[in-house]
């Protein structure tokens, strides 16, 4: 509405007040009504997240939007969306703009475009190669470089990322040689440093990345872990770094100082449950949960900010679902979310405000196929 007086509806008035009336009254509400559907359809997407999960047995990505007030997943129209053969790690652009989804089985990457108004996705091809067998991928948190580890060719591939289109280009020098197979890799928040779990050698190697997207080895690299290392975490400060120790159930802790070189924490390993697989922070950086695949739960500490100590939570350890192999953090930190293979389920938990501790929402959905990957927006 512009404010001005319409000289037409005047005059109407004037010669048919009553009816005059009728139409300005109609024309009020219909305007009150446009203005409500807006207001109501912009708290429903801030008050929703979307989670993607590959499904590596049915060659797709399965798509739900979350509720934020009571956790409920909705499945997104088209879900699921197909994509290369197993697909295994998915990460989204900072943007929320587009998706990408490594396929174990073809050594490519595809990039699909998200749909801003209701989260479905369309690929955009042509796909692009990655190294053989792709297990883990992270992008910046500035969008800018996409960073995946190659368990068979034993390398580490690096893309920038085009901020318009969401293209992938190798960046100079990539792929960079690791020791043989790397399973997993966590991403500093500030983008300087890339940390690479190699399970056989129960050791971290850690990398300064440079502004064009080059890696070179930190001071004093590689850092021990506990043997079975099946995964890594940062904290939002990065300031530590956690790993998870399948083997040995245990969880490393280490600090991290400025140059990217890491210090056990004083106790470190500290105990989990049993086959630790999967571990995740909580955004605050306040909190680490843990799930134990063999003990079908989840171990939780809170951690000391400035030692990296950490406390075993009240309760601790909480039901996890049977056989978890995945946990992922709200990024609200209002919950936590765990994904069995064995009943292809997620279940989603409530974080206590103030301690940490997790409860049961009720809340849960089964996909079709077991995911092997999870990815919740904010």
């Amino acid at each position: 509405m512009t404010g001005k007086v319409d000289r037409k509806m005047l005059v109407k008035t004037a010669s048919d007040p009553q009816g005059a009336m009728a139409r300005m009254t109609n024309s009020i509400a219909m305007l009150g009504s446009v203005a409500l559907l807006f207001f109501l359809t912009g708290c429903n997407a801030a008050s929703s997240h979307t989670a993607y999960l590959s499904l590596p047995q049915s060659d797709a990505v399965a798509a739900y939007r979350i509720d934020n007030h009571n956790a409920k997943f909705t499945t997104i129209v088209g879900s699921p969306f197909f994509t290369g053969s197993s697909p295994g790690p998915v990460v989204v652009d900072p943007a929320g703009e587009f998706l990408y989804v490594a396929n174990r089985n073809d050594d490519t990457i595809s990039r699909f475009k998200i749909d801003s108004s209701i989260g479905s996705l369309t690929e955009v091809t042509p796909r692009v190669h990655s190294g053989l067998t792709p297990a883990d991928m992270v992008m910046s948190s500035a969008g800018d470089f996409l960073f995946v580890a190659n368990t068979i060719s034993s390398n580490i591939s690096v893309f920038s990322v085009d901020s318009a289109s969401g293209a992938l280009t190798p960046a100079p020098s990539s792929p960079f040689a690791t020791p043989p197979n790397p399973v997993t890799l966590a991403l500093t928040p500030s983008g300087k440093f890339l940390y690479v779990v190699n399970s056989n050698l129960a050791l971290v190697f850690g990398y300064a990345v440079s502004s064009s997207g080059t890696l070179q080895p930190v001071p004093l690299s590689p850092f021990p872990v506990g043997i079975g290392a099946a995964a890594i975490a940062i904290d939002p400060g990065e300031k530590f770094v956690y790993v998870a120790n399948s083997s040995d159930n245990t969880v490393t802790i280490d600090s991290i100082n400025s140059s990217g070189t890491l210090a056990t924490v004083v106790g470190s390993p500290f105990a989990a449950g049993t086959t630790p697989v999967g571990l995740t922070v909580s955004p605050s950086g306040q909190y680490l949960y843990i799930i134990n695949q063999g003990s079908s739960d989840i171990t939780a500490y809170s951690i000391d900010s400035t030692t990296g100590i950490p406390t075993l939570i009240t309760g601790s350890p909480f039901s996890g679902g049977t056989t978890p192999a995945l946990i992922v953090s709200d990024p609200d930190g209002n919950y936590v979310y765990t994904v069995s293979q064995s009943s292809s389920t997620i279940t989603v938990l409530s974080v206590t405000s103030g301690t940490g501790a997790l409860a049961s929402t009720g809340q849960s959905t089964t996909t079709t196929v077991a995911p092997a990957s999870m990815f919740v927006t904010k």
